[in-house]
């Protein structure tokens, strides 16, 4: 659990792995990300739904393992 507030909805983007069809897209906040360290990814089809905080490291990974899955 990050001590930070959640990003507003204007700092969602989709991220660049997100399938073109939009059906399976992840968004994450760059610039939260920058500013505290701590990665938010959420399910751009339930915006209001659980956040997923991950370290930089972490982070990486799942675009280490998106990137294989190419």
């Amino acid at each position: 659990m990050s001590n930070y507030p959640a990003p507003a909805p204007h700092e969602w983007v989709v991220s660049s792995y997100s399938g073109p069809e939009g059906g399976n897209c992840l968004q994450w906040a760059p610039e939260y990300a920058a500013a505290t360290g701590v990665v938010p990814v959420r399910d751009s089809k339930n915006p209001n739904g659980p956040i997923l905080m991950l370290s930089g490291g972490a982070f990486a990974g799942l675009v280490e393992l998106a990137r294989a899955e190419d």
